[in-house]
């Protein structure tokens, strides 16, 4: 059966769930770009926000979008050092998107997480390497079965120091001779919208709904497919 049907029953079977009723909708489009190729958005990022102050210590963001963010930001969560992830949207044109015009297609985002980190427990470069593990960089505008832009990979850096590290551990990856080609959008952070509040932590107040996506999606059979 093509991933592009399969996608779509499988992410809002687990929301028809949740509600208590089968609903007709999906985790969705966008660009992306490959190794050697400039990114498609703009040069420079057009919005940073500070991260807080936590026990007197600053902390960070880093945005990342790998393809179901219940999924990406279940795994970012496993990491040490990690205080917080956020689903939302980002890298697209309309403001303040909801999630049913982001599955649509219509607004240019993809679906993403900002990490909120401690920097002296795990560095950027850390981050980068560890999201490399948890997705499929391999394919465009998808990931593991569902597939249009909205759900493309992405890196969105916010400074030239996170840009030399995510455009250097891509050209890695290539030199390495894992993969031929890397889909995986490298750009300059922009606005990110926060999902709705059903969205966030899902695999905590969903986690049988959510096991049954995540299982059906393949997504952890193809990771270890890819990385081992």
């Amino acid at each position: 059966m093509n991933r592009t049907t399969v996608s779509k029953p499988l992410r809002w079977l687990a929301m028809a769930w949740a509600a208590g009723a089968f609903l007709l909708t999906a985790c969705t489009p966008s660009q992306s770009s490959s190794a050697g190729q400039a990114p498609a958005a703009q040069a420079v990022p057009t919005e940073v926000v500070a991260a807080p102050v936590v026990n007197g210590k600053p902390m960070a963001y880093a945005l990342f979008a790998g393809g179901c963010f219940w999924c990406i930001e279940a795994d970012f969560e496993k990491l040490a050092g990690v205080l917080a992830v956020e689903s939302g949207y980002t890298a697209g044109q309309t403001p303040q998107p909801t999630y049913e015009q982001v599955s649509a297609g219509h607004t240019g985002h993809t679906e993403a997480v900002r990490v909120l980190y401690d920097p002296s427990l795990v560095g950027y470069a850390q981050l980068v390497d560890y999201f490399w593990r948890h997705i499929d960089p391999t394919v465009k505008d998808q990931q593991f079965c569902d597939v249009g832009p909205q759900y493309r990979s992405g890196i969105y850096w916010q400074n030239e120091a996170e840009r030399a590290i995510a455009e250097a551990s891509r050209d890695a990856l290539i030199r390495s001779g894992r993969f031929s080609t890397i889909h995986t959008e490298l750009a300059p952070s922009s606005a990110f919208y926060l999902a709705e509040d059903y969205h966030q932590d899902y695999y905590k107040k969903n986690e049988l709904r959510y096991s049954y996506y995540r299982l059906s999606c393949g997504r952890d059979a193809r990771v270890k497919k890819l990385w081992g």
